[in-house]
């Protein structure tokens, strides 16, 4: 029997602040946090308010954690919202690290080699795959990424985890494809298999950090997100390892 403990979370969410530290990528406005005020009202305890009652301003896809589902590529509709494709919120996944290689045009890829290497031969097909790149240094917890051409992974990928029957694909980039690459979006086309035959129960979480203390490996993952009846959510996937019972 497989068993965790559910007192030893390992969250590896990127928090939401309104600091200019804030991860943020694809030119997305800072987080911002106003004070609501009505008449003689103010929504500040500090400024002599009796609550704090704020408006909060973000946008999913380039501040922190974000989980996405095919909406994000398809024509708005009802039940292309997050909400309603993602209705379980347990899965077994699986924790890879991988390195960065660099192209001969300079890009900085995740190759589909070193992912097959990670996951073939693994305890059965995991539900979730998280990718963990290399190096991974504290930088990515505030890394300005816009307009840098952030390391992606390589067209094909989002494929081959689909053949796999992977569900859920997390990493610690702000993307699954190139920044700027003509609207393709090839992985996350291929993940999702849309439109031919969508995959409406699979998801992409971007923007995750995984701390180098967290060893590679299966976890059971609890990817929490907020009811909002969009493509996106700001997320918080957390790990728990598994124990033998």
């Amino acid at each position: 029997m497989i068993t965790f403990d559910s007192t030893a979370p390992l969250d590896i969410s990127l928090p939401l602040a309104p600091a200019p530290e804030q991860v943020n990528c694809f030119w997305a406005e800072p987080l911002t946090v106003e004070t609501i005020r009505v008449g003689s009202f103010v929504g500040s305890v500090r400024e002599g308010g009796s609550t704090n009652y704020k408006r909060i301003g973000f946008t999913p896809h380039g501040n922190g954690t974000h989980t996405e589902c095919y909406g994000h590529i398809a024509p708005e509709a009802p039940e292309a919202t997050l909400p309603a494709c993602l209705t379980r919120f347990h899965f077994f996944a699986e924790l890879i690290s991988l390195p960065l290689h660099t192209t001969p045009d300079g890009d900085r890829i995740i190759r589909l080699a070193d992912v097959q290497k990670a996951l073939v031969g693994a305890a059965g097909t995991p539900e979730a795959v998280v990718f963990r790149t290399l190096p991974n240094d504290d930088a990515k917890r505030t890394r300005q990424y816009s307009g840098t051409n952030p390391p992606y992974p390589e067209p094909g990928i989002g494929a081959w985890l689909a053949e796999q029957g992977v569900r859920h694909w997390l990493l610690d980039l702000p993307s699954v494809d190139r920044e700027l690459d003509e609207g393709r979006l090839a992985n996350h086309h291929q993940f999702w298999r849309y439109p031919m035959a969508t995959r409406r129960d699979a998801t992409i979480t971007e923007l995750i950090f995984v701390p180098d203390t967290v060893p590679d490996g299966r976890y059971i993952l609890n990817l929490q997100i907020t009811s909002l009846a969009a493509d996106a959510s700001p997320s918080k996937p957390v790990l728990y390892a598994l124990t033998d019972g």
